[in-house]
């Protein structure tokens, strides 16, 4: 997963809230990613920071857009228990707005 950031922000490292066991770090190609984060992680946490970061995006104050590949968001909505609707193509790339959509057809 990759997070893009708006103009107004150059840096964001850190959580989101608590519960997700994951973060963002920033890595050497300059985007930054999630990364599991040491600890116990919930079963929904990497589906929950996906959709939170797609939410952040939609705001659009610190997040610009993120891009979620399709393989991760289905091993994301398997890990969380979701038996979903609509299920994400493999190789596709999915941004803030296609997570979004995804999250309302299946209602999560």
């Amino acid at each position: 997963m990759e997070i893009i950031l708006s103009n107004q922000c150059e840096s964001l490292t850190g959580t989101l809230g608590k519960g997700f066991g994951y973060h963002i770090q920033h890595c050497k190609n300059g985007f930054f990613a999630k990364r599991n984060a040491k600890g116990y992680i919930p079963p929904d946490g990497h589906l929950r920071f996906i959709i939170a970061c797609a939410e952040l995006a939609k705001s659009g104050l610190h997040i610009e857009d993120i891009r979620v590949k399709g393989e991760e968001l289905n091993d994301a909505l398997n890990e969380a228990g979701v038996k979903p609707f609509i299920f994400a193509r493999k190789k596709n790339m999915y941004n803030a707005g296609g997570i979004l959509l995804i999250k309302s057809i299946n209602r999560l």
